[in-house]
């Protein structure tokens, strides 16, 4: 199942992302039974022209999942914190 949204990138020891929380249900509610230790569920991201392999992560402080967002793709696709960038995900 594709998802596709905007979100702002920002810093916490690691660059994230966090997924719109009407998402980050309809995930979990689907999706669940497929998460590994910590939440952590394997996805497909698109971002600009790049696409990876990585993992979301379920925050229960922020009840979203967070989107890490490697170096190498943020120079590649000139992501800017704090500015909105349209990512998909593929669960």
């Amino acid at each position: 199942m594709e998802y596709e949204f905007s979100a702002k990138a920002y810093f916490d020891a690691w660059v994230f992302v966090s997924l719109p929380k009407e998402i980050s249900a309809e995930i979990r509610n689907n999706f669940k039974w497929l998460e590994e230790g910590w939440g952590r569920l394997k996805v497909t991201a698109t971002l600009g022209t790049s696409k990876w392999q990585t993992a979301i992560w379920f925050d229960t402080k922020q009840g979203t999942y967070l989107l890490p967002i490697k170096a190498n793709i943020r120079k590649q696709e000139n992501v800017i914190l704090g500015e909105d960038i349209k990512i998909s995900i593929v669960v």
